[in-house]
């Protein structure tokens, strides 16, 4: 059963303190008729999965910059939009972007599907993601259930089972909530609440639109809430990258595998920690740099960086210039470790091992 009090009272709020971003489309231009780019509404609802607004928007800008629509963005080199993507994480997110947008343009003639099922059968596009284009891009009446929506649904409803297992129960109250009129700025309406009000840590329930309605604010469980069960702790991995440098700057990088952690990035080359890599990949007199850490989804990872100035060819990989852009921020952790440890270049002498 559906109930109208809290999409009113939270709509009511929306028109006013909507947060503006790059890919959104106002409460007031959405009432004068303009409709969100579903392209738009895809490429950031992609981005922002396990990623916040901040990160995104320079992202979001530049991609829709240089392939302003769906079929520019499914023309584009591989190479190219891993490129653009690297710094934003969770690397098959940028692949099944490059598939869905090809799938979008080869089975749909560059239009995305107005249904939920049509959404769904697009790659790397599930339940939450498809719902969000659907309600935001097409209205419809479809539940989009993000971190900030359990949180909200937790706390209005007092809801103490824990996380995942309260997911049913959160995404049931979630759907009794959403209304038939303004869908698309409702389930926006839900996350900027969560996100500036209903906040993880301190919630500012005095300001909250929903806070006569809220019972964990009655309750004095708030803050406490969402419950979530204890996570084992990440296991930690050891491995070994080699930065190999030539005198005029360039370093050695190799395309990683299409599957796989950083999957499809350039990178340096490894000893095998991440299931790819080898042995050195050329012929050097190598030494230490240090270490560099990165934390991944399912694991800790701690890098010992090995470097070397060498003219020898390369077993594999190629020598070239990177850029910021070019590399994923662990390989960029550890390439700026390497290049420190060559400045100024006139203290290293340069080895030609061949």
């Amino acid at each position: 059963m559906r109930d109208d009090t809290v999409s009113s009272a939270l709509l009511e709020w929306y028109d006013v303190h909507a947060r503006v971003m790059p890919w959104r489309v106002s409460p007031a231009d959405r009432a004068a008729g303009v409709r969100p780019d579903p392209y738009r509404v895809w490429l950031s609802e992609v981005m922002l999965q396990q990623t916040t607004v901040a990160a995104v928007r320079a992202y979001f800008l530049r991609f829709t910059d240089r392939w302003p629509t769906v079929a520019d963005l499914a023309a584009a080199a591989d190479a190219e939009v891993m490129g653009e993507w690297a710094g934003l994480g969770y690397y098959a997110r940028a692949r099944n972007l490059l598939a869905c947008a090809r799938a979008v343009v080869a089975q749909h003639g560059g239009q995305f599907p107005q249904t939920l099922d049509g959404l769904r059968s697009l790659p790397g596009i599930g339940p939450y993601t498809a719902a969000a284009i659907a309600s935001i891009a097409f209205d419809l009446p479809a539940t989009v259930v993000d971190g900030n929506v359990e949180r909200v649904m937790a706390r209005l409803h007092d809801v103490h089972t824990p996380l995942p297992a309260a997911k049913p129960e959160l995404t049931a109250l979630a759907a009794s909530h959403t209304p038939l009129n303004r869908p698309g700025d409702y389930a926006q309406a839900v996350m900027d609440l969560g996100a500036t009000i209903c906040t993880p840590r301190n919630p500012a329930c005095g300001i909250c639109p929903l806070i006569a309605l809220c019972a964990a604010r009655a309750a004095g469980t708030a803050p406490s809430l969402p419950r979530k069960a204890v996570r084992p702790a990440k296991p930690t991995r050891h491995g070994m990258v080699w930065a190999a440098f030539r005198p005029d700057g360039q370093v050695l990088l190799e395309l990683r595998p299409a599957k796989g952690l950083l999957g499809g990035m350039l990178g340096l080359p490894g000893d095998g920690w991440d299931g790819a890599g080898g042995p050195a990949p050329v012929a050097a007199r190598w030494h230490e740099a240090g270490e560099v850490r990165h934390t991944f989804t399912h694991f800790h990872l701690i890098l010992t960086v090995q470097t070397a100035l060498t003219t020898a060819p390369p077993l594999r990989g190629r020598f070239q210039r990177a850029t910021a852009t070019d590399l994923p921020t662990l390989m960029r952790k550890a390439h700026d470790l390497a290049a420190a440890a060559h400045a100024p270049p006139a203290i290293r002498r340069i080895e030609n091992a061949g």
